[in-house]
């Protein structure tokens, strides 16, 4: 049997090629034909702001910080056999112990690109990412850099940890805190205390921003607003920055901040206030302004006014960008009045506006909703041909209108071609259709591919795995995905908690066996409202 590091040099060699491999093991190595159905039964949530509106105002040095590269000297191939090693590790340790005694063997040369990249691959299991990240703190030829420092500060205030986020960043040893704490971690602390609906401590530590040396400077009073408005914390933000108002000077940015974030609140009453007192002020409205509030008027019902507002910018000389387009298009495609989006999509090249990826996803989204999958594959050839590059966003629409494992293994290749590599979501999608068609071998090889790439699984994955397993039946498989999925430190969907209760109801089994005995599905009678995912016959 070959040596663990032989192995490890395989998979790092390998790895560029995975998908590629991923779909010569499903036995499809050519193109094939897609046929599709309508399925509106499954639709991607909507954001309240189009991505297009998100401000981009900020300069990238308030988020990139000072980074410190700590014993950078090894190449990145050997740096990549060690991460694979080591998640190997990680993936089948028992305990902290045993961990740090089979992890001593990298001890001698440990570097923060390596830490940071096992940091990455367990974004979603935050136990052992810090088991792993105390046990590299402890070795005596390596320090966390700025970088891996931010990181696992990042995996705690993703998982809601904030106690231990704040431990973490508290346990900053003085001495390094210089070279440690940058602009971008404060903004990432900022942004998961807003997460975890913990306004005054947000508040409290951007004025710790004066403790460690940082100003207190209107860039750093920026992302504190945004992070508050980003989880519906738009009251408390609007009344600290009119508090402020001495301190930091009301610029337009500033306003379009509180203006964007009444906007994905959905209050159409306090954006029109904001909106009134920008337009009273002496303040000159911007394109973001404008686009915000147009957005905040469609997402309202209120499209006649959003299309006259539109309108009035033409008259006043001043050009929509892509973005207010895109809303306005995306509205009324919404409203089924798709020859009015066509006419505005045709118009956007005459009057020197670019149609982006985001116009057409617009279009294919709808133009699948009404199956009408030739237009589909006619924009998605347009958009090619103009160097837009399909996303996965792109591809997600077109996934949710197959109908068997050979038209997405299709779409896959096609996704590899254009150099579209699958994210996340597109991951559990592959995943939700694969369990709903009782695809075993696809559904084995996503999962080992996004545990290969760190992409998961993650909390949305074992849930769709527990609800997909229950519905055919597999009733022991599906309580042991929920068992693995609770001991990761994930907190399960109250739907998920009550379908597993039923099962151990149904089975007779204490809430607490980890063994359950295996019954028939016929035994286990269920309300059908109880699947969150739909299963094709």
């Amino acid at each position: 049997m070959a040596p663990p590091l032989a192995l490890a040099v395989l998979s790092a060699t390998c790895r560029s090629c995975r998908l590629h491999l991923v779909l010569r093991r499903l036995g499809v190595l050519g193109s094939y034909a897609l046929t599709v159905r309508q399925n509106a039964s499954e639709e991607l949530p909507n954001t309240c702001l189009h991505s297009r509106f998100q401000q981009s105002a900020l300069p990238t040095w308030c988020f990139l910080g000072s980074q410190r590269l700590c014993h950078s000297s090894a190449s990145d191939g050997s740096k990549d056999v060690r991460v694979s090693e080591i998640v190997k590790i990680l993936k089948s340790s028992d305990g902290d112990s045993e961990l740090a005694e089979v992890l001593n063997q990298f001890a001698d040369e440990m570097y923060e690109d390596v830490v940071l990249k096992v940091l990455q691959k367990h974004r979603s299991n935050w136990k052992v990412a810090l088991s792993f990240f105390k046990w590299a703190a402890g070795l005596p030829r390596y320090d966390h850099g700025s970088r891996a420092y931010t990181e696992m500060l990042d995996i705690l205030g993703r998982m809601k940890k904030v106690r231990l986020m704040r431990q973490l960043f508290d346990g900053i040893p003085e001495e390094r805190r210089g070279s440690v704490v940058t602009n971008r971690m404060f903004a990432v602390l900022l942004n998961r205390y807003a997460g975890a609906h913990k306004v005054q401590e947000a508040i409290d530590m951007f004025y710790k921003r004066k403790d460690y040396g940082f100003e207190l400077d209107l860039v750093g009073f920026q992302i504190l607003l945004m992070s508050l408005c980003r989880y519906k914390h738009v009251e408390e933000a609007e009344a600290l920055f009119l508090q402020k108002k001495d301190e930091f000077p009301q610029l337009i940015k500033s306003w379009n901040i509180i203006l964007n974030g009444w906007c994905v609140k959905g209050s159409l009453a306090d954006a029109k206030r904001v909106w009134n007192e920008i337009i009273s002020s002496k303040l000159k409205p911007d394109l973001f302004t404008y686009g915000t509030f147009i957005n905040s008027l469609t997402k309202s019902g209120k499209l006649s006014a959003a299309v006259k507002l539109f309108t009035s910018m033409w008259e006043k000389g001043i050009n929509p960008d892509v973005a207010i387009c895109n809303c306005i298009i995306d509205q009324l495609c919404f409203k089924k009045r798709i020859p009015e989006a066509l006419e505005i999509f045709g118009e956007m090249n005459d009057r020197g506006c670019q149609a982006d990826i985001a116009t057409y996803n617009t279009l294919i989204k709808y133009f699948c909703k009404i199956n009408r999958m030739e237009k589909v594959y006619e924009l998605l050839d347009n958009m090619e041909e103009k160097g837009v590059s399909p996303n996965n966003m792109t591809y997600s629409y077109i996934l949710k209108m197959t109908v068997k494992p050979r038209d997405v293994i299709s779409l896959m290749q096609r996704m590899e071609k254009s150099g579209c590599r699958l994210d996340s979501d597109t991951y559990n999608l592959i995943l939700n259709l694969y369990i709903g068609w009782n695809y075993e071998k696809g559904v084995q090889l996503i999962w080992d591919e996004m545990e290969r790439n760190g992409s998961g699984p993650d909390q949305r994955s074992f849930t769709i795995m527990v609800h997909g397993l229950h519905s055919h039946g597999k009733l022991d498989e599906a309580l042991q995905y929920y068992k693995t999925m609770e001991s990761r430190g994930m907190t399960p969907e109250p739907r998920t908690k009550i379908l597993v209760k039923a099962i151990r109801m149904k089975k007779d089994v204490p809430a607490t066996e980890d063994q359950p005995p295996t019954v028939t599905r016929k035994s286990l009678k269920l309300d059908p409202m109880s699947r969150l995912f739909p299963v094709h016959k």
